[in-house]
């Protein structure tokens, strides 16, 4: 078989797994987010962070699965502590953001901030902070005013923005959004990823009544960008610590923290915004 053919044959399959696995964890989390009570709905988005905390562990250098598990077990107690400290939720999320928009800019001003993500506890107490903000910031804003609906807004827009990125970036990119940190993304796809953030997102909040049709414009702009640095913010950690992929858990995806990296970035700010 020429060796085109066999490329090709290669890309449709990472493809065709790359479909299958994003309609399975969809499908999963509608039924989460629509149908399951508050109690089983924190437990599977614990285990998802749980999951992602062990592939964090290896981008801070933490490599053995001893050192891994001990890093699981610690945000596993971080997330029971902070069950005691609901009133305090809001101005961690606060910080939590302010952490996030202080890895944007390193992701701006790369490589010159670098160095600071090759201590591991550095990167380890970050995935602390933002996997556990992640997690109950979701508890916030599934318990807010249309909760439900803005933590299905929340997949969409990040699934849409995904997705248009990679697309579109296949299709048209040729400008490089960030060559250092990942040379794959382009400006073309970033914006494709946000055209149809747009197309999918406003008229569900517009229609939904959750915002009129500017704010709704503005909001899905807003976190669109914030989802594409959230997936270039861990592409620089990976980058930082030399790892293709955070794993292997999901076909043609990686990791489950490649998947989930944009709606790490996104809840908390989006649970500020709607609070």
């Amino acid at each position: 078989m020429p060796s085109e053919s066999v490329a090709s044959v290669g890309v449709s399959s990472m493809l065709r797994n790359r479909v299958y696995t994003a309609l399975a964890l969809a499908s999963a989390a509608a039924i989460t987010i629509f149908w399951s009570p508050l109690w089983l709905f924190a437990l599977v988005f614990g285990v998802a962070c749980c999951f992602a905390a062990y592939e964090w562990a290896a981008l801070a250098g933490w490599r053995t699965p001893r050192e891994r598990l001990f890093y699981v077990f610690s945000l596993v107690a971080l997330m029971l502590l902070s069950l005691t400290l609901q009133t305090l939720w809001l101005k961690i999320v606060t910080l939590s953001c302010l952490v996030w928009l202080g890895g944007f800019v390193s992701i701006i001003v790369h490589p010159r901030t670098s160095a600071m993500y090759r201590s591991r506890w550095f990167v380890a107490s970050l995935g602390w902070i933002l996997l556990l903000c992640a997690w109950f910031s979701l508890l916030t804003l599934v318990q807010g005013d249309n909760g439900r609906l803005w933590v299905f807004w929340l997949f969409l827009l990040t699934t849409a923005t995904d997705v248009g990125a990679f697309f579109l970036g296949r299709a048209f990119g040729q400008h490089a959004l960030a060559p250092q940190i990942s040379p794959g993304k382009t400006r073309e796809g970033a914006g494709g990823g946000l055209v149809l953030a747009l197309v999918v997102c406003v008229p569900l909040l517009f229609l939904s009544g959750a915002l009129d049709f500017y704010a709704s414009i503005g909001l899905t702009i807003v976190m669109s960008i914030v989802s594409i640095f959230g997936d270039l913010f861990e592409s620089l950690l990976k980058r930082v610590s030399g790892i293709k992929d955070s794993g292997a858990l999901l076909p043609g995806h990686g990791g489950l923290l490649d998947r989930i990296d944009s709606i790490i970035a996104v809840v908390p700010f989006l649970a500020w915004s709607v609070a």
